[in-house]
């Protein structure tokens, strides 16, 4: 047994999994329902205007998907990470599988961030429910200066899960920190077309490529 798959971990993952299933499909729907026009100039936004953007997408979980997360832990786990980075916390179910590795490693730190305050409550309640907060800190704020300062002095692994245009800014402020080989996981990469030509040019200091269709796994060489 590990602390992913035991309790209260794991029947807490199960519940927050099924309630950002329903939470964002109707909202989804609701958004689906727009008229076409408007509704490119919502989902526009977020490349333009993140912070009004996720400001009106506060009631989304916009979550990793499970898959994703038992990446996280098994990729977190094999590297034996301590000190985890991750931009972008929601309601905290990445952050729970990255806390439950950080956990099972012996202790270390895992980093959060996310600029809007109800997330944050949420995300710091439930990690109290799982068990895990004495290994997480979450701050609020813009993450490009609340990452901008006081960062664990090496970096092992990080999670890019936020606004998608900030993925070159919030990497560069972490470059400093990381370690050699540490890993550098981004979700819905795709969106972020500058971010993937940074980190698939070998030039940069890394090796690169998609995990699937969504992810994109980097690892710091250079």
């Amino acid at each position: 047994m590990n602390t992913l798959t035991s309790p209260p971990v794991s029947g807490l993952l199960t519940r927050l999994f099924a309630e950002a299933a329903v939470a964002d499909g109707a909202l989804m729907a609701e958004l689906g329902r727009l008229p076409a026009e408007e509704r490119a100039v919502f989902m526009h936004r977020a490349q333009t205007d993140y912070r009004s953007f996720y400001g009106d997408a506060k009631a989304m979980f916009m979550p990793i998907s499970p898959e994703t997360g038992r990446m996280l832990y098994l990729l977190a786990r094999a590297t034996r990470a301590r000190s985890i980075v991750e931009y972008g916390t929601s309601f905290g179910l990445s952050t729970i599988h990255l806390a439950a590795a950080v956990r099972d490693n012996g202790g270390g730190l895992v980093l959060g961030s996310d600029f809007e305050p109800s997330k944050v409550a949420r995300a710091r309640a439930h990690l109290a429910e799982a068990g895990l907060s004495d290994l997480v800190e979450i701050r609020e704020g813009d993450a490009l200066e609340t990452l901008a300062r006081d960062l664990p002095e090496v970096v092992d692994l990080v999670l890019l899960d936020g606004a998608k245009l900030l993925y070159p800014r919030i990497l560069a402020l972490l470059e400093p920190r990381l370690a050699p080989g540490a890993l550098v996981v981004a979700d819905n990469a795709d969106d972020s077309p500058d971010y993937l030509a940074q980190v698939r040019d070998p030039a940069n200091g890394y090796v690169s490529m998609p995990f699937t269709r969504e992810v994109e796994i980097s690892s710091r060489v250079g």
